[in-house]
């Protein structure tokens, strides 16, 4: 029931927002045990970037935060400066704000 709810909210999410070249779609997914970060450019369909958690060890926030880092510092190597954020259905809370917080002090602008 949970997921039904969280791929409803998320399709609404999809409906007004879209990744270009300038500022491509950061899309948060997460498992109870890893979370994922992929910059996809809607516009032409392809994924620019994928960052995962799986090397990294620590809590689940912690892992979080450092999958947060590591977007932001690959996206400024790719010179992608500004991103539109995409939480996935997800609420913006534990997790997925720790990401989204990591990113920004790492240099990315939503």
């Amino acid at each position: 029931m949970d997921t039904i709810k969280r791929i409803k909210r998320h399709k609404k999410i999809i409906s007004r927002i879209s990744g270009t070249d300038k500022r491509p779609r950061l899309l948060v997914s997460r498992s109870n045990k890893h979370i994922y970060a992929v910059l996809v450019n809607d516009k032409k369909g392809n994924t620019l970037l994928t960052v995962t958690d799986k090397d990294i060890t620590g809590t689940k926030t912690a892992k979080a935060e450092k999958v947060g880092e590591m977007v932001a510092k690959e996206a400024q190597v790719k010179k992608i400066e500004a991103i539109v954020f995409d939480r996935g259905g997800y609420k913006y809370h534990g997790r997925v704000k720790a990401l989204a917080e990591a990113a920004r002090k790492g240099g990315l602008k939503f």
